[in-house]
């Protein structure tokens, strides 16, 4: 079924600024409360979710300092399963969603105190997850290098294939009935101190009694929209590698497996048809999308460290892309202190993970005007009056910088 089409300057009642599975799922889920919406984006689809592993990691993702984030990551990891099987059902796509859990090891000395420092931090939050010592590591995955010095098994924690993702909910918004503008949004429109739409490269306005800014790490670019309402978000790359086990694709590894070696945080991502994701570097580089032979280097470098027999398999892609990092790298969404004007952006490293939650919280956003009580920590609100400094990337303690 294709997108219904409307005159280019037809209002909607939504329109979505920005295609990729943040504004999709919020489209998706606007139209199906009733809502007419379009989407502008030059290739609906794209963006961060083509670069992203899918680790659904609430637990192993968690940070010191995060903690309210952390109770978003959790109850959209709870309603994923759900989510996964609605979507599934609507499009008749396989989304690559595994319930295979994950496991995180140490290499050293210093890397196992850390992790038991998290495992520590895990329980005090309420987790569940299970130290294993070393040889309990290999036994679950015999592909494991003979250092590694202990683990945690984390069966909560599941994975989504973010490209099938991304082209599952372009299909599901199709046939929701939600028009696709496929061009680049260039200017906000404000009329009486209320958004009313956007204007497109070719001068074509498309008028809307409610915008959403979803556009990834381009949220803060878009012209027209008032400096004391611009998302404070910036671009931070991550570079990524996709190696294939040759058939019959086992034994290698049965579930996602991350790490820390010498200080550089790596993960390993295996799919169901023989994918291996191997990333991520996090570079705090600008607009920089280049695939370095540095940051390639480290990662199978690493990657070699953790399961050595992946020197063996194909490199078949290197890519980077760019994820839209907020001052508390949490994410920023519903009403602005401009009528009109939503935001859905800056989920960083949790933009896979935090789908289905946002879907939902921005459907009642635009519904009622309102958040639901598990977003209200998330308002772009909470940026207002801010100062440059004050919007500074964050310099909090990390135990992990896994990106998603």
């Amino acid at each position: 079924m294709h997108s219904r089409t409307t005159p280019p300057s037809a209002a909607s009642d939504v329109l979505v600024v920005g295609g990729g599975i943040i504004g999709l799922v919020t489209a998706w889920r606007a139209a199906g409360r009733g809502l007419s919406v379009a989407v502008v984006d030059p290739a609906p689809g794209g963006g961060a979710a083509q670069v992203a592993a899918g680790m659904l990691a609430a637990v192993t993702e968690l940070h010191y300092g995060e903690q309210t984030l952390l109770g978003l990551n959790v109850e959209s990891a709870r309603r994923y399963p759900a989510f996964a099987a609605e979507l599934a059902e609507a499009t008749g796509h396989d989304l690559g969603y595994r319930a295979c859990g994950t496991l995180a090891v140490a290499l050293d000395s210093d890397d196992r105190a850390h992790l038991r420092e998290l495992h520590d931090l895990q329980r005090r939050s309420g987790l569940a997850s299970e130290w294993l010592t070393g040889r309990e590591c290999r036994r679950l995955e015999p592909m494991l290098a003979p250092g590694v010095r202990g683990g945690l098994r984390v069966d909560g924690d599941h994975q989504i294939d973010p490209r099938r993702l991304a082209g599952a909910l372009v299909v599901a918004c199709e046939r929701a009935g939600v028009v696709f503008h496929r061009a680049m949004a260039e200017r906000l429109s404000v009329v009486r101190d209320r958004a009313r739409g956007v204007v497109l490269a070719d001068g074509t306005e498309l008028g809307a009694d409610l915008t959403v800014l979803a556009a990834g790490s381009l949220s803060g670019r878009l012209a027209g929209v008032p400096d004391d309402v611009l998302p404070p978000v910036r671009p931070v790359k991550g570079q990524v590698l996709r190696l294939t086990v040759p058939k019959p694709y086992a034994p290698f590894l049965s579930r996602t497996v991350r790490a820390v070696v010498r200080g550089s945080h790596v993960y390993l991502v295996p799919r169901e048809n023989g994918e291996l994701v191997v990333g991520a570097t996090s570079e705090e580089l600008g607009w920089d999308t280049t695939v370095t032979a540095g940051g390639v280097y480290e990662l199978l470098r690493d990657a070699h460290e953790l399961v050595p027999g992946i020197t063996e398999l194909p490199l078949t892609e290197t890519c980077a892309g760019l994820r839209p990092g907020s001052p508390d790298n949490a994410p920023m969404l519903g009403p602005t202190r401009l009528a009109g004007l939503h935001l859905a952006t800056g989920h960083h490293r949790n933009g896979v993970l935090l789908t289905p939650v946002t879907g939902d919280v921005m459907a009642h956003a635009l519904t009622t005007g309102e958040l639901p009580e598990e977003a209200l920590p998330f308002t772009p609100r909470r940026f207002d009056g801010a100062t440059p400094e004050t919007l500074a990337p964050p310099r909090t303690q990390h135990v992990t910088e896994q990106p998603a």
